[in-house]
């Protein structure tokens, strides 16, 4: 009898594929298992069992497997069925989640190894020159990789070049799985077995007395043994000993000593100092907390809505404690990795060793071992913090769910599918492991307060910042008044320097927030109207001063910046707009003596670039920090007593339903962010509009009445949270086809949906890495079902698919879009 698995490979395709096993095989495979599999011609790819079975596939001969690469499952069921929500829900491919999920150590992929022909004969005078530097490389080495020929011949395109050898019979292709994940071992010693007793001891300290070094290495490894009572590292040993690697290496030639290799984590954060009592919460956080265990108890989600400062991270703390206390595990999500910096140290002090931290900025390795922990059922991963991909972990026994500062769009990934929002999906999640989930915010998103007021959720709120602390005096400064009575200084007013000054005297912080990294959006010629435009996309290109560049922000273009204009030659360049970059130098010439830090995009690129920066400003290194919205949330600074807004009008004039909601909350969080400690904190907000409803709402902390007139609003226009939404991005690099294609489709949706279509329509970016762009808009009203209308587009993507000049246009589902 012939054995059959089914498996998902991580790739943009709907099935899964079978492959043909031998009865062992069948015996041992589990779901959730790894296998390598031949896929097309030649490549090898990492696939996750689905099914052990033994019907054959219809539609083609199966082909065997390559090899087994685990011995238990990495993926649990639970998790399976997750992702096969997410793949549903988002309208995208299982195999698409799993390449998202899985860290990218485990999917395995072949690398193309070229070897010499065996047997060839190959006349070495019709061999061009790159030939022949391949053909005399393959003489001295067995094998060479890709990038090895991408050096030999000097170029990046060598696709022709292997295709000429292979066509002379010179060389063969040969696909070679290879592991990514190196575990860290870390090098211990310890006397031989033979010296165990005295008197062997003696005498070798006696043959050691020519060799004061070696013998000091000896006593010095006694010494420590004898400190510590733990195994002793080579590394320590050469510090205590004070000798050199070569010293302690002699020693182990000579039989004295033994090496042996421990295999230790990466990451670690253990607090010696840690105490695990909790600090006791206040009245309004111990009513919170109460609302928030009654919700539970009647299986809701539930939304805690706390003001800025008002000890949120507490409740949660208690939480955590009473989930771990249980045996369970935590998930507490966080939008940005630099939030996770300042809550790990809050963390550490009560749970740490049973924290571990999972996100983006941390290396292949190291999100291996995560995984592998919370696999296991680890302690050290009891407590997991993370940003969105940390949902993805394989979790058994999942007790609480926390989705810190949930209104936040970072929360939601764009690129590439699976397009999920983390929070929706911690839901889920949280459901399928009968788990407790908590949402948190200062400013909820207009969904989350919706579904709490309707009773969907539970509701807790705590409208009390921590201690009594009055919450920040908001201040709106009118600067095209201003600018008209010539006050302004650069970008600055007269009264935001006023209180820059004063609040620097008293020896405290400034936080000052601009959304847009760079000097500035638009360098312009003054004599010929000229703008440096990208290349690749419809955007001027931004100013970066410090790197003398122009760069694209959308497709990474960038090119040195000439002090003329290459349209007419003149130097009469002015820039237009402005960025952090630029706030950051009109400040070191109005304040020299102060110490400006920065942090954008630009400045975080490095793994540990936002602990450094966070711990700089909590430490009073730098006076003044200059952001965009990553300084706006969570981040808890004791010495801040002034927030600057440098101007509030590009988040309201955005062409987007949510740009009055998300400017309430930027405002609002970045308000939060002064006066956290006892003394009042003050918010100075310029703007060209002070009358703007929002801006007063945002100057009296009014979030209700700012979500009744955006409901209002919603339900008026066919909004969300009543309605839902379906973005569909049409992408192709010819201009007509785009057109022809989007306007098929759509004219498809109008035929046989109910729901509202609005488009096909060009975004104000119409053209972003040569791909020109169009969107449609699907509404879906209250009465109709979200999984049917799913199904239409899916079938209308078929019949699209098959009409062949289509077939290149990309096709880009956004649910629920932001």
């Amino acid at each position: 009898m012939d054995y059959y698995v089914d498996v998902i490979l991580p790739i943009p395709l709907k099935q899964s594929f079978t492959y043909l096993i031998n009865a062992a095989e069948a015996s041992f495979l589990k779901k959730g298992m790894r296998v390598a599999v031949p896929f097309g011609k030649s490549k090898i790819y990492t696939a996750i069992v689905q099914d052990v079975h033994t019907v054959p596939p219809q539609a083609y001969e199966a082909k065997e497997i390559h090899e087994i690469l685990d011995e238990q499952p990495i993926v649990l069921p639970v998790q399976t069925r997750h992702w096969e929500w997410i793949a549903s829900y988002y309208l995208c491919t299982l195999g698409e989640v799993i390449r998202s999920a899985l860290p990218g150590a485990f999917l395995l992929e072949s690398e193309t190894l070229i070897l010499k022909k065996t047997g060839a004969t190959v006349d070495e005078m019709e061999l061009k020159d790159d030939e022949f530097l391949v053909w005399e490389a393959l003489h001295h080495q067995s094998a060479l990789k890709i990038n090895d020929i991408i050096e030999i011949a000097g170029k990046k395109t060598i696709l022709p070049l292997l295709h000429r050898l292979l066509n002379k019979g010179a060389i063969q292709l040969k696909e070679e799985l290879y592991e990514q994940y190196r575990p860290k071992l870390v090098r211990y010693v310890k006397l031989a077995a033979r010296y165990d007793n005295e008197e062997a001891l003696q005498l070798l300290l006696e043959a050691l007395k020519r060799a004061p070094k070696q013998s000091r290495a000896v006593l010095s490894l006694f010494q420590l043994q004898a400190e510590t009572r733990k195994p002793v590292k080579t590394t320590d040993l050469e510090k205590e000993s004070q000798s050199s690697r070569a010293v302690i290496k002699v020693l182990i030639d000579k039989g004295v000593l033994e090496e042996y290799h421990i295999r230790v984590d990466r990451v670690s954060h253990a607090d010696p100092d840690g105490d695990s009592k909790l600090q006791q919460l206040n009245e309004d956080q111990q009513t919170a907390l109460n609302d928030i265990k009654r919700s539970f108890s009647d299986n809701k989600v539930c939304l805690l809505h706390g003001v800025t400062s008002s000890g949120k991270t507490q409740v949660y703390m208690h939480l955590i404690a009473q989930t771990l206390a249980q045996g369970k595990q935590v998930l507490y999500l966080l939008p940005e990795i630099a939030l996770t910096t300042q809550l790990i140290s809050r963390l550490s002090t009560y749970f740490s060793t049973k924290i571990s931290v999972y996100h983006s900025k941390y290396s292949m390795n190291e999100r291996v071992e995560v995984w592998n922990n919370v696999l296991r059922g680890s302690e050290k991963a009891s407590l997991v913090v993370g940003a969105r991909s940390a949902l993805f972990l394989p979790f058994k026994d999942l007790g609480l769910i926390i989705v810190d500062e949930e209104h936040d769009g970072s929360f939601k990934q764009f690129d590439p599918a699976p397009r999920y929002h983390a929070r929706d999906a911690a839901i889920v999640l949280g459901s399928l492991h009968g788990s407790q989930i908590l949402l948190g915010s200062a400013t909820p998103s207009i969904e989350s307060y919706y579904n709490a007021q309707s009773g969907k959720y539970g509701y807790s709120k705590i409208d009390r910042r921590y201690g009594n602390v009055l919450m920040p005096d908001i201040e709106l400064v009118d600067i095209k008044e201003q600018s008209r009575k010539k006050r302004m200084k650069g970008h600055f007013s007269e009264r935001l320097r006023e209180e820059i000054t004063e609040t620097l005297n008293e020896g405290e912080q400034v936080i000052l927030f601009q959304n847009r990294r760079g000097y500035a959006p638009i360098v312009e010629c003054t004599t010929c109207g000229h703008s440096p435009q990208c290349p690749n996309c419809d955007v001027s290109l931004t100013f970066h001063k410090h790197r003398n560049q122009l760069r694209c922000h959308y497709c990474g273009h960038h090119k040195a910046f000439e002090p003329d204009c290459p349209a007419c030659g003149s130097f009469t360049l002015d820039t237009k707009g402005f960025g952090t970059e630029q706030v950051e130098q009109e400040l070191r010439e109005l304040f020299p003596e102060a110490v400006v830090g920065r942090m954008d995009l630009d400045t975080t690129r490095g793994k540990n670039s936002y602990a450094k920066i966070i711990h700089a400003f909590e430490n009073q290194e730098m006076d003044i920090l200059v952001g965009t919205q990553m300084v706006t949330k969570g981040l808890d600074f004791r010495n801040v007593n002034l927030v600057g807004i440098m101007n509030a009008d590009s988040l309201l004039n955005f062409p987007d339903f949510r740009a009055h909601e998300r400017c309430y909350q930027l405002l609002t969080q970045v308000a939060g962010r002064a006066g956290r400690t006892k003394k009042r904190g003050k918010v100075i907000v310029q703007t060209y509009n002070p009358y703007h409803q929002i801006l007063k709402q945002v100057s009296t902390s009014d979030y209700e009445q700012m979500y009744a007139e955006q409901l209002y609003e919603r339900e008026l226009y066919r909004y969300p949270p009543k309605n839902r939404l379906i973005r569909i991005t049409f992408r192709h690099r010819e201009y007509n086809r785009l057109n022809e294609a989007a306007s098929w489709f759509v004219q498809a949706l109008k035929q046989v949906l109910n729901s509202e279509v609005l488009g096909p329509e060009f975004p104000p970016i119409a053209r972003i890495r040569n791909q020109y762009v169009k969107n449609a808009l699907i509404k879906i009203g209250v009465g109709q079902s979200a999984a049917k209308t799913k199904n239409s587009i899916k079938r209308i993507e078929k019949s699209f698919n098959a009409i062949s000049q289509y077939r290149s246009v990309r096709v880009i589902y956004n649910v629920d879009h932001l």
